[in-house]
C-alpha cells in the first residue's frame, strides 16, 4: 500500500516505525501488542529513499539508520543494494543492524559511504572496532568508507544528484541529526527542534516526525506535542513514527487533524528529491 503526494521522482519508504523496544513489546500483555493489525506491528524506525541518478543512469537506495531488524526489513522489502547509509544518531535501534551492511557491500569496488557526525562515528568505530580498525581487520566486515559530518546547520552532502541536509534535532540532553531531501524530511527520535531549525524546514510537502506516546517523555515528542510542531511546520503532508505500543494505529489515525497520519512498516510516499530550498529561501 503507499501514499502520494502531486511530486513523483522519488521514494520513502517506511522500513520500521516502532519505538527502540518494538512492537510488540516484549512480555506485554497490552491489547496493541496483541493485536491483529498489521499496522500495529512496528520494528525499529529506519526508512530508506530511493531515486533516479540522472548522471549515470541508475536507481539508488539511501539509507538512514541500520537497526536491530535492518536485515529482516532488507528481506521483507527487497532491498539487495545500497548505495549510501545516514545516522541520525548512535542509539542501538539506530546502529545495532550495521554488521549486516556486510554481504551489501561485497563484490563492489566501491566501499559503501557512510555518513554520520562525530559522537555517532566514535560509537560505530568503538562497537565495530573489527571493521574499522587499521591492524588485525576482520576479513569479511562490512567495506564502508565512514564520512564524518559537521553538526553545524546547514550541514548538506550530495549524494547521487540529490542534495541532504542535516538538520539539528533535539532528543532529551542531545542535539541529533535529522535529515532534510528535496521536499521531504525525516526528524525521527525528537523531543523538540531547535528554533533555527523551523528555518530550514520549509516548503514541505512530506515531513516525518517522532510521536512516541500521549504522555509526555523526556526523550520523545508525544502526540500532542508533535502535532503541534507538525503544525508550525506547515508542510502538506505530516507522518508519525518511532511510535510505541501506547498508541494503536486505527483509533489514532482517526483522532489527528487533516493532513496529519500514523505511519506504518512498509508505507511508501512519492515525493520530489530535486526541489531544494536556496540560501534565501532558508534565511
Amino acid at each position: 500500500m503507499s501514499a502520494s503526494n502531486t511530486n513523483s521522482g522519488a521514494e520513502l519508504l517506511f522500513l520500521g516505525t516502532g519505538t527502540s523496544m518494538g512492537v510488540p513489546t516484549l512480555g506485554c500483555k497490552c491489547a496493541v501488542c496483541h493485536s491483529t493489525d498489521p499496522h500495529n506491528n512496528r520494528m525499529r524506525s529506519s526508512i530508506a529513499l530511493r531515486y533516479h541518478d540522472a548522471a549515470h543512469d541508475v536507481r539508488r537506495t539511501v539509507l538512514i539508520d541500520t537497526g536491530q531488524e535492518f536485515r529482516m526489513q532488507a528481506i521483507r522489502f527487497g532491498i539487495d543494494h545500497l548505495d549510501a547509509v545516514l545516522y541520525t544518531h548512535g542509539h542501538a535501534d539506530h546502529v545495532l543492524g550495521f554488521d549486516d551492511l556486510r554481504p551489501l557491500t561485497f563484490g563492489h569496488a566501491a566501499h559503501l559511504p557512510i555518513y554520520a557526525d562525530d559522537p555517532t562515528a566514535d560509537l560505530l568505530e568503538r562497537i565495530f572496532d573489527y571493521t574499522f580498525r587499521k591492524v588485525d581487520r576482520y576479513p569479511t566486515s562490512a567495506r564502508v568508507d565512514l564520512h564524518r559530518l559537521s553538526s553545524e546547520p546547514g550541514t548538506t552532502v550530495e549524494l547521487f544528484g540529490a542534495m541532504i541536509e542535516r538538520i539539528p534535532v533535539r532528543h532529551g540532553h542531545h542535539i541529533i541529526a535529522g535529515y532534510r531531501f528535496g521536499d521531504a524530511a525525516y526528524l525521527t527520535d525528537m523531543s523538540d527542534l531547535p528554533e533555527a531549525s523551523y528555518d530550514r524546514l520549509r516548503g514541505l510537502d512530506i515531513v516525518v516526525l517522532d510521536a512516541l506516546r500521549r504522555e509526555p517523555h523526556p526523550s520523545h515528542s508525544h502526540l500532542d506535542k508533535s502535532i503541534a510542531i507538525a503544525q508550525r511546520i506547515g508542510a502538506k503532508q505530516t507522518y508519525f513514527t518511532h511510535i510505541s505500543h501506547d498508541l494503536e494505529h486505527s483509533a489514532t489515525e482517526a483522532e489527528l487533524p487533516e493532513g496529519i497520519h500514523m505511519a506504518y512498516d512498509g508505507l511508501q510516499l512519492n515525493f520530489d528529491i530535486a526541489a531544494f530550498p536556496t540560501e534565501g529561501d532558508a534565511a
